[in-house]
């Protein structure tokens, strides 16, 4: 049975958020113990309850000091080489998504000018001198590829 999405709210009723709270903690305690156990790392969770003078510390306090020590020890540079913020997250997003953008938009006009030259209904002539210098270069480059693939074919082809 799935569970049901929950909205993420504060939880006014006490007794609920206390509840969950709990729940939440115990759960995500188990999950640093797993990461830790299963991938052999180092984690700690440190976490505050709302009524607690003293935060829960997870797996347990030795292990979290020498853990934060260890982080402490590190570098600026090595700290936040693979921490991102918000705004980086997204200028990489953007940045792949233009890349393979572009690798589509070459993609689509090879294989357009492909269809254009094999099934066009303009005569090849007519149609190969209103290309620029560009496109027939682009042209050439697709059919080479074309070319190869189908030798590479026939070989794979021809061997027993």
């Amino acid at each position: 049975m799935t569970r049901k999405k929950i909205d993420l709210a504060y939880i006014k009723n006490d007794v609920a958020r206390k509840t969950t709270f709990k729940k939440r903690k115990s759960g995500l305690t188990k999950k640093v113990s797993e990461l830790s156990i299963l991938c052999g790392t180092d984690a700690c969770a440190v976490i505050y309850g709302q009524d607690q003078a003293n935060p829960d510390v997870s797996p347990c306090p030795d292990g979290a000091l020498r853990t934060i020590a260890r982080f402490k020890q590190m570098s600026k540079m090595e700290r936040s080489r693979n921490m991102l913020n918000q705004e980086s997250f997204l200028k990489q997003t953007i940045l792949k998504a233009d890349e393979n953008l572009k690798k589509q938009m070459n993609d689509n006009q090879e294989k357009e000018m492909m269809i254009q030259a094999i099934y066009g209904s303009l005569p090849a002539a007519d149609w190969l001198q209103k290309l620029s210098h560009v496109d027939l270069n682009d042209l050439w480059l697709s059919v080479e590829k074309n070319i190869e693939a189908i030798e590479e074919m026939m070989t794979s082809l021809e061997k027993p």
